[in-house]
């Protein structure tokens, strides 16, 4: 008997110039005229880039109240919960990077109210999945959460955040070359239920992002434009599987235990492509090669030094990855890589010396 899931997508997705102006309108479609209270879930400095922007544009619908996210933690979620609810908040709209808007949708599933994505930057696929990334007392992973309603991505401000941020999200987008892989083994040697058109649309994001690597990476408009849409098409394959499965492999397993061996060193999205290089060379697969050709090209990190890590880092970090969702079967899974193996695959993909 196969097993049944839902399929939340979002609701609209808004793309383009001058995008943000139209958060007035979708609060109004899903509130109405008198939307009552409107938590702005936000960061201190992305609230001088959009957030106080959006502030602007719904206080003539609406009451809006702004709530700072410091750090993409369960408590510090749990507290913007309790605080939302007391003001009796009725849509949240996140505003920023992945913390705002990871916290937003944390807040929304918890209320049991729409959230609004609103993305400051593309650093990676959270801007339209139903899964957040928030740190609790052990370890950092992806947590059901709520799909966003909608997503409202201006081009004209994203393609102002910094290059790195940019690159990010390119990284986390080329990592699903493994995690659709990963998925795959799991159906065939675990029994795990594989879906076939969120498989597709997953990698389909990432062969966008090889396809279009340098205008992506000039950070035009209208690269922008390409490397968001990826973002969303990646977010709603997550939606259409029920789980964050397409998009989340060995490489992510890497990228939280890297998080965890050199916390802060490392963009998600620079260590999930680094990840992607090293798992493909696992799996014996040639694309490790032409993905690190493109990093090198596009100034994504492809070395230890350049990541701003050790190598024993990095050694460290393949030899616990399996540990971090041991539920989750990938490539590392039953016993992980030893020691030995860690160093020879680093070596190997030019990663160390």
């Amino acid at each position: 008997m196969l097993s049944i899931h839902s399929i939340e997508l979002p609701k609209k997705v808004i793309v383009g110039s001058g995008a943000i102006r139209r958060v007035r309108d979708v609060v109004e479609e899903i509130a109405g005229c008198e939307s009552g209270v409107i938590g702005i879930v936000t960061g201190e400095s992305t609230y001088k880039v959009g957030g106080e922007l959006v502030e602007n544009i719904v206080s003539n619908c609406s009451r809006p109240m702004v709530i700072m996210a410091r750090t993409p933690t369960l408590a510090e979620a749990e507290g913007i919960v309790e605080r939302a609810k007391s003001e009796a908040v009725k849509v949240v709209i996140g505003v920023g990077g992945g913390k705002a808007i990871d916290v937003a949708k944390y807040v929304g599933h918890k209320l049991g109210v729409p959230v609004i994505s609103v993305p400051l930057a593309p650093s990676h696929d959270g801007i339209a999945s139903p899964f957040a990334s928030l740190k609790g007392a052990s370890k950092p992973y992806s947590i059901p959460t709520v799909t966003p309603h909608a997503i409202i991505a201006d081009v004209d401000i994203i393609s102002k955040a910094p290059r790195k941020l940019i690159l990010s999200g390119m990284g986390d987008l080329l990592g699903k070359f493994v995690s659709v892989r990963d998925w795959r083994l799991a159906h065939r040697l675990k029994g795990e239920y594989y879906g076939e058109y969120a498989a597709q649309l997953a990698l389909l994001s990432a062969k966008h992002v090889l396809k279009y690597h340098e205008i992506i990476a000039g950070g035009s408009p209208e690269g922008v434009r390409i490397l968001v849409e990826a973002l969303v098409s990646s977010g709603v394959s997550m939606c259409i599987a029920g789980s964050s499965r397409p998009a989340s492999g060995s490489e992510h397993l890497f990228s939280h235990a890297l998080e965890i061996v050199a916390p802060g060193k490392a963009l998600h999205g620079e260590a999930v492509a680094l990840g992607t290089v090293i798992m493909l060379y696992i799996y014996g697969d040639p694309l490790w090669r032409r993905i690190r050709s493109v990093m090198e090209k596009i100034g994504l990190p492809t070395k230890a030094r350049e990541l701003g890590v050790t190598g024993e880092e990095l050694v460290k970090a393949l030899t616990i990855a399996h540990t971090i969702r041991p539920e989750r079967y990938t490539i590392l899974s039953e016993s992980g890589l030893s020691r030995e193996a860690a160093i020879k695959a680093l070596k190997e993909t030019g990663v160390i010396d």
